[in-house]
């Protein structure tokens, strides 16, 4: 059974970091592309920062470009989401995704003061 289970969020300060790691079950992260979403109040959910299957290439949207880091750990079966100058446009639920197909539960992040 696969599952996604993420932690980290949490109520931080604007220019405050996080990191979210989301641990992987039921599957090697290695075999899927794997990424993090996020979705704001009253928005859709939208993709942030993924790893390519294809060569294993970090991509990242150019609204967290210079300030989120993704990484996994293979031995671990983790991935992870160094979030860093955090901003209150920030705010929202992370999802760790698998393979455009399999969902974490989500874990809230709050920047404000």
């Amino acid at each position: 059974q696969i599952r996604l289970v993420e932690s980290g969020g949490g109520l931080v300060q604007p220019g405050g970091s996080l990191r979210l790691t989301c641990t992987a079950s039921g599957f090697k992260l290695t075999n899927y592309a794997i990424g993090w979403y996020r979705q704001a109040p009253g928005r859709e959910r939208e993709g942030v920062s993924c790893i390519a299957l294809s060569d294993g290439d970090t991509r990242y949207e150019d609204f967290v470009k210079g300030r989120f880091t993704i990484s996994r750990d293979i031995g671990r079966n983790a991935l992870y989401l160094q979030m860093n100058s955090l901003k209150r446009d920030d705010t929202a639920v992370s999802y760790c995704n698998a393979a455009r197909s399999y969902w974490g539960q989500g874990t809230q992040v709050t920047v404000s003061t």
